[in-house]
Order: C-alpha cells, then sequence, then structure tokens
C-alpha cells in the first residue's frame, strides 16, 4: 500500500490541545512525542495521552506514530510497551547507531506494529546497510533523520545550503532506497521563515526524501507542496503506464511514447508516481 509521507508533524503528547488540534490539520503524519519534547517531569503523563489519543482515534487518513524515549532513559520501556499495546501505526525510536538497536526494540514490541527509526548519529552513518537490513528484518518502514542531533554530534555549521549534512543525507536515502525503505527528512527550526523552509523542502525532494518531519502547523504547506507529485509529470507517468498496457507493446522492453524511447525501469518510476498521486488524492478527499 502506497501511503502518502509528504508531512510527518511532531506534536507533544503532554499536550491535549495541541493533539486534538491535529485531528483536523494537513498532515500526512502524526508524531505524538514522547521524547525531546516533554520535559522529565511530564513524561509519565505525556504516554497516557498519547495512548488514549491513539485509542481514541480521530485522525482520519493520517498515519498516528508514537516516538518513544530510549531504552537507555527511565522511561523508554513503559513508553515502548504501553506504544506497542496501544496500537498506532508506528512506533518512532530514537538514536538508531546499529543494527542491534533495531533488533533489541524490535523483540519488545508485540503485535503488528511497526517500528519508524531516528537515524540521528554519526555511528548510524557509517552503518547504513546493516540497520538498513535489520530494518527490513525487524519489521521497521520508515527512517526519519533526526538532524538536530547529527549536526550537535559532527559540531558541524549546517548553513542554509546544510553542505555539511548533504553526504550524509544523500548516503541515508540511498541505504533505504536500497532496501525498500521510506525515508523523511528532519525538521527546519526557524518556525517564521517560511521561505527557507520551502527551499529546504525542494532540497530534501530533489534528494529523494520522501517527505519532511516538522514542528510546527504553518510548516505544514510547504512540506505538502515540495513533496507532492508535479501534475505535468503525473499526466506523463499516466501516458507510460497507458502506453504499455496497449496490446501490441506486451513484452516489449523498449517503447516510443510521444516520439520518446521509453523503458520499462520508466514504467515502473510512472507506477510508482501513479499511486503516491492517488494516495494523496484519496488523503485529501478524506
Amino acid at each position: 500500500m502506497v501511503r502518502p509521507r509528504r508531512s510527518a508533524l511532531y506534536m507533544p503528547a503532554s499536550n491535549p490541545r495541541a493533539i486534538d488540534k491535529a485531528r483536523s490539520l494537513a498532515a500526512d503524519v502524526v508524531i505524538l512525542d514522547l521524547e525531546d519534547s516533554v520535559g522529565p517531569d511530564a513524561k509519565d503523563e505525556a504516554r497516557g495521552l498519547a495512548v488514549d489519543a491513539v485509542r481514541a482515534g480521530g485522525f482520519g487518513g493520517r498515519e498516528v506514530v508514537i516516538r518513544v524515549n530510549g531504552l537507555d532513559t527511565p522511561w523508554g520501556a513503559a513508553d515502548l510497551k504501553a506504544a506497542a499495546e496501544a496500537g498506532p501505526d508506528g512506533i518512532l525510536v530514537p538514536k538508531v547507531a546499529k543494527a542491534d538497536d533495531l533488533s533489541h526494540y524490535a523483540k519488545l514490541v508485540t503485535g503488528d506494529v511497526r517500528l519508524w527509526a531516528m537515524i540521528e548519529t554519526c555511528s548510524a552513518m557509517f552503518r547504513l546497510p546493516q540497520i538498513a537490513e535489520a530494518s527490513r528484518v525487524c519489521g521497521c518502514d520508515v527512517w526519519v533523520i533526526g538532524a538536530n542531533d547529527l549536526v550537535k554530534e559532527m559540531r558541524c555549521r549546517p548553513g542554509p545550503d546544510r553542505a555539511p549534512l548533504l553526504p550524509s543525507l544523500a548516503a541515508s536515502v540511498m541505504a533505504a532506497r536500497a532496501y525498500g525503505l521510506s525515508i523523511l527528512d528532519g525538521v527546519w527550526n526557524a518556525i517564521t521563515d517560511l521561505d527557507g523552509l520551502a527551499r529546504e523542502c525542494r532540497q530534501g525532494a530533489d534528494l529523494g526524501f520522501d517527505g519532511k518531519s516538522l514542528i510546527h502547523p504553518t510548516h505544514l504547506e510547504a512540506a505538502n507542496a515540495a513533496f507532492s507529485p508535479d501534475p505535468g509529470e503525473v499526466a506523463w507517468a499516466r501516458t507510460i503506464a497507458a502506453a504499455f498496457d496497449e496490446p501490441q507493446n506486451a513484452g516489449k522492453g523498449v517503447i516510443k511514447v510521444e516520439g520518446k524511447m521509453v523503458e520499462r525501469l520508466h514504467l515502473v518510476q510512472a507506477q510508482r508516481l501513479i499511486g503516491i498521486a492517488d494516495a494523496i488524492a484519496a488523503h485529501e478527499a478524506a
């Protein structure tokens, strides 16, 4: 099943009003956060609120994910148990730095809940293929870049073009693609700089990300626009698919479409683009 994940909005699980608002926002994914946005004194209460929100539902076609604290914290084990029992669409686990990290989480999650993984450490960058292989084995479908933590570990100055991060971002996308995973870009921190956000969203789309994680509702429009297929590209994709469906082209590896040579690899790309466009249309109509 193709799922649009253009925009994944973090909402502090300690804020019931924010969670309720998320049910009506134009986010493809709502991430109920128990980690960075929740202080130590509010962790236990936030866990209960996140569980209640998942069980109450009302999020429509949006995916609902709970981001838990790490197992190396006082709250991680209880977060993981409660989240798994609540049954969200995914459980986002932090700071996955090696394959064993995912295996450990997977052993503690029962039922059909899928794992999502934060890729946000220097160690992870040197183990991307192994983490990607473990992701496929451990029921992890989605990676989320944690750019702020990566910047902190690297001690770099990313600047408006994120130049120091580009090798890591590109390598993460390639590893995810090699193992059939979805991957979301990191957050934009300057809440009111919507022009800068739009530029970074376009950069993320150009790099091959499926969408972007976000920290504010005002960022949804830019992310949804940048990661939506271009209507012209979708129309061309439908033309390619229709051409290959014609009886005279059955079994052909290469055909001519409107004067252009088109291979079956282009058909695969076209089918995926059509699937994303149709999924977005269905999601927005819901």
